[in-house]
């Protein structure tokens, strides 16, 4: 997802209370039209639908402002109420103009010049300029301790510094030339400027209403984090704008934004509706007190389906694999254990039993619509005796590999881990490996695990923030300090040297061939983690509900949905 857009190895827990009776803008704006659900000329409800959609949502919102959310259950809401300088392309993860309307980077790719959409006002009457952009990015770069130490986690991803701050930020500064125009510059140069701007973090909000909610004042409160008032009352220039938040009902209202410059949303209203149980979720559907919801189970999709509703299945932006830590296990320190590992694993047989239908098996650690994707790799085979064989070389028969996965957790590279893991750890016992099973749950060890550690061996995997090879092999490799701990191993220097340089090219021709040749080298000299599978998840909608384009980032925009009274 963009979002989760970030790797879910980190949620945050706001300690704030985030209810409202009505935030700031509504009630200043309440004989609007789209506060009273009636719909306006050519919606829905004008033409006999209904003026609501209702989506299951599987978790509560972390905090409506996008700039500290991870999550996300939280940006399938933001994503509604705030738009960026650039968009998505629905159905792909391809970035498109939004609040820009075009941008030109400079020969060395350093400075960035973005023209901006005129006549576009944020949901308080504020006008969106040059200016509001530029407050937006000196926002976002200038952050208390408290802050940059976690909320701001997707700033410190993708620009990994802050002002004043040890490590240099990738932004420099921004500049507004006049109303339509702002000049962003970089520190240096990397492959994810400007798409990572797609990302939800980059919404601009209106400067005001920062300034007058003390948007950056993010405090420490016991185990989270204490929100100032503008986390409660956003205020950005999307289709729709937030009503209220009924944390006893567990909802989420939001009504449409009649002043927005593009074409108005066709339902009047969208109700989030916390509901954590799957099945429960299902169960709603049927009963018609929902109208969609994320993640369907793989094996209800047929019965789904059959009972009249549409599973809009996405392309995979994926990966799941099977993380390595040599540091943990001398054994792994051989790249021919490692290589042994792969090949004992039967992926064809697993991608057919455990995964659902359109699921691929990996040859590298991103999907193919990625650039820089070496489509002259091949699935590495599989092979028991020859794996047997390179064990033995190895000196590491009958080794033991401590293998973990997660339990109390669905994702969309890996429907049921224990059924994945029971499958792996059978293929690795085949081939003479002594198999120590550990499980914890997703959120109650098993991140924090990983993050630590303390496994061998795991399963985990990743959904693509943005269309970039960095933001796949780059994440994955690429710091001092990573999951796989590759600074363990003697080419862990230097693949991150080799990505870093990578990520610095700036001719994009020259950029891909260099990720195409990069993959190899990864796949076929380092092995630093075995990539198994790409999966498609899935969003199921109910009866009556039209113009929902899935897509690859989990990215869904509502504005288009109509739902047909029943």
């Amino acid at each position: 997802m963009k979002l989760t857009r970030l790797r879910t190895t980190v949620v945050l827990t706001a300690a704030v209370s985030l209810g409202l009776a009505g935030c700031a803008q509504s009630d200043r704006e309440s004989t609007s039209s789209g506060t009273t659900g009636s719909g306006s000329s050519g919606t829905a409800a004008a033409e006999g639908g209904s003026d609501t959609f209702t989506f299951g949502a599987a978790g509560a919102p972390e905090v409506f402002d996008p700039y500290y959310a991870s999550d996300g259950e939280t940006f399938r809401i933001t994503r509604q109420i705030f738009q960026g300088l650039l968009g998505i392309k629905p159905g792909t993860a391809d970035a498109q103009p939004e609040l820009a309307e075009s941008w030109e980077p400079s020969d060395d790719g350093l400075t960035w010049t973005f023209k901006l959409r005129q006549g576009v006002k944020f949901t308080d009457g504020e006008a969106f300029n040059a200016a509001a952009v530029c407050y937006n990015f000196e926002r976002m770069f200038e952050q208390n301790e408290v802050a940059q130490a976690g909320p701001a986690e997707y700033w410190a991803y993708t620009m990994l510094g802050f002002k004043g701050g040890e490590t240099e930020s990738l932004y420099k500064s921004c500049e507004a030339k006049d109303d339509a125009t702002a000049v962003i510059t970089l520190n240096r140069y990397t492959s994810d400027f400007p798409v990572m701007l797609t990302l939800e973090s980059f919404s601009m909000q209106s400067p005001k209403a920062l300034k007058d909610g003390d948007a950056n004042n993010v405090q420490k409160e016991g185990e989270g984090f204490k929100y100032p008032a503008y986390a409660s009352a956003p205020v950005g220039t999307g289709p729709y704008k937030l009503e209220k938040y009924d944390e006893a009902n567990k909802t989420i209202t939001l009504v449409r934004n009649d002043d927005f410059w593009g074409e108005k949303a066709k339902t009047a209203k969208i109700v989030f509706k916390i509901i954590p149980d799957e099945s429960t979720r299902r169960q709603e559907l049927e009963a018609g007190s929902i109208n969609a919801y994320d993640l369907p189970n793989p094996a209800d999709w047929k019965g789904l389906e059959d009972a009249g509703n549409q599973v809009l299945v996405r392309p995979a932006f994926n990966i799941l694999y099977m993380g390595l830590n040599p540091e943990k296990n001398a054994k792994l320190q051989d790249v021919r254990v490692r290589k042994a590992l792969y090949m004992a694993l039967n992926r064809d047989q697993l991608v057919a039993t455990q995964l659902p239908e359109g699921a691929k098996v990996a040859t590298q650690f991103m999907p193919d619509t990625v650039a820089g994707y070496n489509t002259g790799l091949e699935a590495t085979k599989y092979d028991v005796e020859g794996a047997k064989a390179l064990l033995k070389e190895a000196g590491a028969e009958g080794m033991t590999l401590q293998f973990a996965y997660p339990s109390e957790v669905s994702r969309p590279y890996m429907p049921d881990p224990q059924k994945i893991w029971d499958a792996l750890s059978a293929d690795l016992e085949a081939i003479g490996v002594k198999v120590e099973a550990v499980t914890k749950p997703w959120n109650g060890g098993y991140l924090d695990g990983v993050d630590n550690g303390l496994f061998d061996a795991w399963l985990l995997g990743w959904t693509g923030d943005y269309n970039s090879a960095n933001n796949f092999i780059g994440t994955f490799f690429g710091a001092d300090s990573n999951d796989f701990h590759t600074w363990s191993t003697d080419f862990g220097k230097t693949l991150s040297k080799e990505l870093d340089e990578t990520n610095g090219i700036v001719d994009e021709g020259e950029r891909t061939t260099a990720y195409e040749a990069l993959n190899q080298k990864i796949m076929e000299d380092y092995l630093p983690g075995l990539p198994i599978s790409h999966s498609p998840p899935a969003l199921v909608v109910g009866k009556g509900v039209e113009g929902l384009t899935a897509s690859p980032l989990t990215a869904e925009m509502f504005d288009t949905v109509t739902v047909s009274k029943s």
